[in-house]
């Protein structure tokens, strides 16, 4: 039997939100609850609604429509509501935002002021000309003014999208040239790593190949006073703004779009994945109040930029009246410890991060338990990527004994979680907590039937859920989303993760099911392997792609070393026999390459599909979607694949 690593108090599991929504519904434990929401979902997401205090002019006529479809189901026909309107519902002194850069604390924005904020920018946008289902879009680092823009957009139907400032112009215009939005958002200018990058003339380029858009509007950040002469449409965020009394907001159906988000890219042009207000709204309060247990009294912070769907799922805090953190930068600038500096002095109860992030700051050599006090931290989130065993031995030993650490994971399709937290569960080891409350998961084989606890196979979704995408952007006929998810199984949603249920009610996700290695016919997920190899303190990150090979397929395997380390036949050996002890001989590895650098997406996951494209002589599709795309000459015939 294996045991918990983390189990709750009686007396945290007896304040949770959980607790009293379980006693409200008349459900003992979690397994029940879980059983109950998915099956008897209209009545399970009715009183979610109402416990999670969904604001509506209009209330709904019934809470799903074609249930047994999908895709097809309709959810809560007749309501009608706000999304900013909904977040907005506080309006008093306690703390909405607090933000910080590399350079410390700079400011922070109450319920109150976010507020007038949010009033006078949607005045000047609506006096730009901006209507229902208009886009704007941001091209922003992650600072209070970005959160003003989206919650301006969206209290007047329009649809917010935005991109992270360090996306290249070709980038940009691949995303927002689809969506033609009226008005672009941009700051002057953003830091990271100590480095200062312009803004300015990056977001006049991307205007200039963007017919749509009529205005540039310019954020003062890096700079007091950033000199916008010669550079056509734009103006000063100050100078845009228009006095407002009072705030109006669009009365819009409970599908109408809200969001259009991206795909990586990293395998074509970006799809443009829109998501309602509605189905997001409720997704997220489930998720934040009930698998994350936030309340009025939290500060909650994630690391993410304004490109990652975390940054979206992040913002419907504020609908709970939390305190958000926010953070540009770099996580580990001026030092590895700067992100609990900020935990310690804005006394944050819950803390999000990635995989990498964690196991990077282990490698440093980071004790925040010794370092800084953590006392009112409660909850570690992790994302992005599976978040390897030795990962959660080391938040319990290093970073402090009582949390719940809460590896979670969904995706930009959903712009939510497929499988994540439960605060009133134990934790164990490598595994993600349990499903989401109404998401029936399953895990099904090549050939679309549910497999066993403990056999690894595909993820799917076998029950329509409120935040399906409402569609694809120029995809009038739906076939392209319908191709994207539901082709592979008719009748479930296939998110292509290569996963497996554990005998705890969790899952453990092995990787992309579309990089998932198949040397001699037995399948192999990326994520056995990284967990093995970057326990090694010689290595800082490393990347396992199939190369092909007589009828077969070989695992290369790169890795990346510390500091001036140099890959030997000694070391070699030491990395082949530690991926043997801690996975099986399958995994280990036919060759084992040293790289300076590793492709990765601006949202920091390995771009395992570019690599291989990269060693097999084929082009990488939208180079521009990478953060770091020199690195892929590294992995253009290796010298060490030659022979």
């Amino acid at each position: 039997m294996i045991k918990p690593i983390w189990t709750p108090s009686a007396e945290r599991v007896g304040h949770s939100n959980l607790q009293r929504f379980m006693q409200q519904v008349g459900q003992t434990d979690f397994k029940r609850l879980y059983g109950w929401s998915i099956e008897c979902p209209d009545e399970f997401w009715r009183t979610v609604w109402e416990f999670v205090g969904i604001q509506a002019c209009r209330q709904p006529e019934a809470v799903v429509e074609g249930i047994d479809r999908m895709p097809g189901a309709r959810w809560f026909p007749g309501a009608r509501l706000n999304f900013a309107e909904n977040l907005l519902r506080y309006c008093d002194n306690q703390q909405a935002l607090v933000f910080w850069n590399e350079h410390g604390r700079q400011r922070s924005v109450t319920y109150r002021q976010l507020h007038e904020l949010v009033s006078c920018t949607a005045l000047a946008l609506s006096r730009a000309g901006v209507l229902q289902g208009d886009r704007v879009a941001g091209l922003l680092p992650n600072m209070p003014e970005t959160v003003v823009a989206m919650l301006a957009t969206t209290s007047q139907g329009a649809l917010w999208s935005s991109c992270s400032p360090d996306f290249g112009v070709e980038g940009v215009v691949a995303r927002f040239g689809q969506i033609e939005p009226k008005v672009l958002f941009t700051a002057d200018g953003y830091w990271y790593n100590g480095k200062h990058f312009d803004c300015i003339q990056r977001a006049q380029q991307v205007a200039d190949r963007i017919d749509s858009i009529q205005q540039i509007v310019v954020i003062p950040y890096a700079t007091e006073s950033p000199d916008i002469k010669g550079f056509d449409q734009a103006v000063l965020y100050e100078d845009f703004l228009l006095p407002a009394d009072s705030l109006e907001f669009a009365s819009l159906p409970f599908d109408h779009p809200a969001y259009i988000l991206f795909s990586s890219g990293t395998t074509g042009v970006p799809k443009c994945i829109i998501h309602g207000a509605g189905g997001t709204l409720i997704q997220h309060l489930k998720e934040l109040v009930l698998h994350t247990d936030l309340t009025r009294d939290d500060r909650i912070f994630y690391f993410t930029s304004c490109g990652w769907m975390m940054w979206n799922w992040l913002m419907s805090s504020l609908a709970v009246g939390a305190t958000i953190v926010l953070y540009d930068g770099s996580p580990l600038q001026p030092t590895a410890g700067r992100l609990f500096d900020m935990a310690e002095q804005e006394q944050v109860t819950v803390f999000g991060t990635s995989a990498k992030y964690l196991a990077a700051i282990e490698k440093e050599g980071l004790v925040p338990a010794r370092t800084h006090d953590l006392q009112r931290l409660r909850s570690i989130l992790s994302t992005g990527s599976p978040l390897a065993p030795t990962s959660f031995d080391y938040v319990y030993r290093k970073v402090k004994s009582d949390v719940c650490l809460s590896s979670i994971s969904g995706g930009t399709d959903l712009v939510s979680c497929f499988a994540l937290g439960n605060p009133a569960g134990s934790v164990y080891r490598g595994e993600l907590q349990t499903a989401g409350l109404g998401m029936r998961g399953e895990v099904f084989d090549e050939n679309g039937q549910p497999l066993s606890v403990g056999v690894k196979g595909e993820l799917v979704c076998t029950l329509p859920f409120p935040s399906m995408p409402v569609g694809f952007w120029n995809d009038p006929d739906g076939s392209q989303y319908h191709g994207t998810y539901f082709e592979r199984f008719p009748g479930a949603w296939h998110h292509g993760d290569y996963c497996e249920r554990t005998p705890n009610g969790g899952y453990i996700i092995w990787g992309r099911s579309d990089t998932a290695l198949n040397p001699g016919g037995v399948r192999i997920g990326t994520a056995e392997i990284y967990s093995a190899v970057e326990a090694m303190g010689e290595v800082v990150e490393a990347v396992a792609v199939a190369q092909e090979q007589d009828n077969d397929v070989q695992i290369v395997l790169f890795v990346r070393l510390r500091n001036s380390l140099s890959l030997d036949e000694g070391l070699i050996r030491r990395i082949k026999q530690e991926i043997r002890n801690r996975a099986s001989p399958r995994h280990v590895p036919a060759r084992v390459i040293q790289v300076q650098d590793i492709p990765r997406t601006r949202s920091g996951k390995i771009a395992e599909l570019a690599v291989r494209d990269a060693l097999h002589g084929r082009p990488v599709i939208n180079r521009e979607a990478l953060a770091n795309p020199e690195s892929l000459h590294l992995f253009v015939e290796p010298p060490e694949l030659r022979t």
